[in-house]
C-alpha cells in the first residue's frame, strides 16, 4: 500500500497572530514528499506544491519538529468533548500563545485521569496546510510527529549554522526521550556532561549529512547519516495522530470508505489480513470437498436408480430420466392389467363416495379432468364440509372449498410437485 510522506514547512514566526493565510497556499508552498510502498523503500522524493504531489493510498503529514511542544499533564476526569477546553486552561501558564490559538493532541487511548504527553502546535498554521492540501484533493489521514517521547532515548544532529571551513558547523540536538522531546545547541561543554558513556550506549543516534562528521567527533562514536526526508519515514510508526478534536478528519460515503480500506491495509492490521484470508481459503477447500461429496451423493443415487429400472424393466434400453421412465412404463403396465390410476375418474370418484357425509343427498353436478374432481358444493354445511375434507384427507386425498366448488386430489410429495418432481 503506498504511502505519501510530507513535510509541512516550518511555521512563519513573523506572522502577525491569527492574521489570514495566503490565499494561494495551495499555489505556492512546496512540499518535501517521499513515496513508499511498503515503509521501507523510497520510489519517489523531492519538492511539490501541493496541486502536483503524487497520489498515494495513505497520506501523512510531518510537521517540523520546532513548531511542536511537548507536556505531561495528569488529564481531568471530563467527556472528550470538554477535553480541549480543559487542556487550555491547565496549560495556559506554560504557553507562550493565546490558548486559543493552539491545537492540543493527546496520546492515544488516553483518558480522564490518565497520566498523558500533550503535544501542542499552532492551529491555524496547521489548519491552513489541511485546508490546502485537501483543495488539491491530497486528504491528509495522519499528522504525525518525527520526534516523541519514548524509551529507548533517540538523538539526533542538525546543522544550525553551515560551518565557516566546512567543517564544524554548529550543531543541535533533537533529544527524544521517556521524560519528553528537547532541542539542545550543543555550544560550551555543559551539554557533553548529560550525556556520560552510558547514556551515549544506551541511545540511538542519528545525523543529518552535513552534521554527521562533526558529530561523531562530539559524541565520541558512529552515528547514523538520515535526512530529513528519510528520517520522516519513522513516523510511519509513530502512535501519534495530531488529527484530534476539531482537527479530526469527518469522512463521509466513498471517502469514509477509503479511509476504512486505508485502515485496514497498514501494517498492523497484516496478521489480521493473513487470518481472513486463510479462513477464506479453509472455507474454499471445505466448501470444495463438500460440493464433491454431495455429487457424488447424487451421482450414486443416480446408479441405482437406473439399476432399479433396468432389472424391473428391461426392455428399456437408453436411460435418460431414471423416474420419469419408471413412472411411465408402470403406467403401461397398470393400465395393460386395467387398474386404475390415482389420477382417473374411478379412482376419484370412490375416494369421495368412501368420504361422503350420510346426511348429503346425491351429488348435483361434476367435473373431471386427470387428478381432479370438481363437485357442487351447494347446500353443504360447514361441518359436513369439514367432516368430508377430514375423512379425504385420512385416506390421502385432499379438499378445496372455493366458491360453491370442492375440488378433490390427491395429496402430493413436495418432491412430486414440484416440476411434476421429475429430476
Amino acid at each position: 500500500m503506498s504511502t505519501l510522506v510530507l513535510l509541512l514547512p516550518p511555521r512563519a514566526r513573523l506572522r502577525a497572530q491569527g492574521a489570514d493565510a495566503p490565499a494561494d497556499l495551495q499555489a505556492t508552498t512546496e512540499y518535501s514528499y517521499l513515496l513508499t510502498p511498503d515503509g521501507v523503500a523510497v520510489i519517489d522524493q523531492g519538492r511539490a506544491t501541493a496541486n502536483r504531489l503524487p497520489r498515494a493510498e495513505t497520506v501523512i503529514a510531518v510537521p517540523a519538529e520546532s513548531d511542536l511542544s511537548w507536556h505531561q499533564v495528569a488529564l481531568p476526569k471530563t467527556g472528550r468533548a470538554r477535553m480541549r477546553a480543559a487542556l487550555a486552561g491547565m496549560l495556559e501558564e506554560v504557553l507562550l500563545e493565546d490558548p486559543e490559538q493552539l491545537h492540543f493532541a493527546l496520546e492515544t487511548d488516553a483518558a480522564g485521569g490518565d497520566r498523558s504527553w500533550v503535544v501542542v502546535t499552532s492551529r491555524p498554521w496547521l489548519a491552513d496546510h489541511l485546508a490546502a492540501l485537501e483543495t488539491a484533493h491530497v486528504f491528509v489521514d495522519r499528522v504525525a510527529p518525527m520526534a516523541w517521547p519514548e524509551s529507548p532515548p533517540v538523538g539526533h544532529f542538525y546543522e544550525i549554522e553551515a560551518a565557516e571551513d566546512g567543517l564544524n558547523p554548529r550543531l543541535g540536538l533533537r533529544w527524544s526521550h521517556p521524560q519528553g522531546v528537547a532541542p539542545m545547541g550543543l555550544d560550551g561543554t555543559l551539554v557533553r556532561k548529560l550525556f556520560p558513556e552510558a547514556a551515549v550506549h544506551a541511545a540511538r543516534w542519528t545525523a543529518t549529512p552535513g552534521a554527521a562528521d562533526a558529530a561523531e567527533r562530539w559524541l565520541g562514536t558512529k552515528v547514523a547519516v538520515l535526512t530529513p526526508t528519510l528520517r520522516s519515514l519513522g513516523a510511519l510508526d509513530s502512535p501519534w495522530n495530531l488529527r484530534q478534536f476539531d482537527l479530526a478528519p469527518r469522512a463521509r460515503g466513498v471517502r469514509a470508505f477509503r479511509q476504512a480500506y486505508r485502515t485496514y491495509m497498514r501494517r498492523a492490521w497484516r496478521p489480521v489480513r493473513l487470518g481472513l484470508l486463510g479462513l477464506a481459503t479453509v472455507h474454499l477447500i471445505g466448501l470444495n470437498f463438500w460440493a464433491l461429496h454431495q455429487r457424488k451423493g447424487i451421482e450414486s443415487r443416480k446408479a441405482a436408480a437406473e439399476q432399479v429400472l433396468r432389472s424391473t424393466h428391461p426392455q428399456v434400453r437408453a436411460v435418460l430420466d431414471a423416474r420419469v421412465q419408471m413412472e411411465r412404463e408402470t403406467d403401461l403396465l397398470r393400465i395393460a392389467a386395467g387398474r386404475p390410476g390415482e389420477d382417473d375418474l374411478e379412482s376419484l370418484l370412490g375416494a369421495a363416495a368412501t368420504a361422503w357425509p350420510v346426511d348429503m343427498g346425491p351429488l348435483e353436478s361434476l367435473r373431471f379432468e386427470p387428478g381432479r374432481l370438481t363437485l357442487s358444493a351447494g347446500g353443504w354445511r360447514n361441518d359436513q364440509v369439514d367432516a368430508f375434507r377430514s375423512a379425504l384427507r385420512s385416506e390421502g386425498w385432499q379438499l378445496e372449498v372455493s366458491e360453491n366448488r370442492m375440488t378433490v386430489s390427491r395429496v402430493r410429495r413436495e418432491g412430486a410437485a414440484a416440476g411434476g418432481g421429475k429430476s
